[in-house]
């Protein structure tokens, strides 16, 4: 029997956590007495994982900075995570999306630039721990668009490159699929405009997680 495996981004694919990634680099921004940042240009780096991402938001400042920057934004999550305050709501569909693509008999997984406590943290608050047999982060991987996490993905799951698709709102998620070699599919309810993930070569891109279940059949 073929192995399928369908990949899940998860901010702005399965949650939209903008609003928690925006207030905790804020307060990562004020700890160090920076102006606040432009909040249209951290939605645009949500999906990279937190060094590169602080790279692109300050590509002139030092390594110091950068590194202190990464350390009060992990600080400022984790105590919103504490204390409840954190708000990642699930998009509406998706779960009768992943149960649909369970019922055809794609095995799931995410491949995030989230925490390795952090997303477990998001699944489980969303009752979405068991859903997924493989689960990528940040922690353990390069960035994307490197394709490390698909790699890992694929040999966790026992699949071949060919019959999976990554699933993503970024042209970050699209990049590394197809430096993995698997298929790319955008999501046009995330950060990035289908535009830009058709530039990136997605090969399609759902208007919504019905759309999505029709595009994986």
């Amino acid at each position: 029997m073929t192995v399928r495996l369908a990949v899940f981004d998860c901010d702005g694919t399965l949650v939209d956590g903008q609003a928690a990634v925006c207030r905790a680099m804020d307060a990562a921004f004020a700890s160090v007495g920076l102006p606040l940042p432009d909040h249209h240009q951290v939605r645009r780096i949500v999906g990279l994982s937190l060094p590169q991402a602080m790279r692109l938001l300050l590509p002139d400042a030092d390594e110091t900075l950068r590194g202190a920057l990464d350390q009060a934004y992990r600080e400022a999550f984790r105590a919103a995570r504490e204390s409840g305050q954190l708000s990642e709501p699930l998009y509406e569909g998706i779960d009768l999306l992943l149960d649909g693509l369970a019922a055809r008999g794609w095995l799931l997984g995410v491949a995030t630039g989230k925490s390795q406590r952090g997303l477990e943290h998001c699944l489980a608050a969303h009752g979405l721990s068991r859903r997924f047999v493989t689960l990528q982060t940040a922690d353990f991987h390069p960035s994307k668009p490197h394709p490390a996490m698909l790699e890992a993905a694929l040999a966790e799951a026992g699949c071949d490159a060919a019959n999976a698709v990554m699933i993503g709102d970024t042209e970050y998620d699209i990049a590394m699929a197809r430096a993995a070699g698997v298929r790319a599919v955008g999501v046009d309810w995330g950060y990035h405009t289908a535009r830009e993930l058709f530039d990136a070569g997605a090969e399609a891109v759902a208007a919504n997680p019905p759309h999505l279940l029709e595009l994986l059949p």
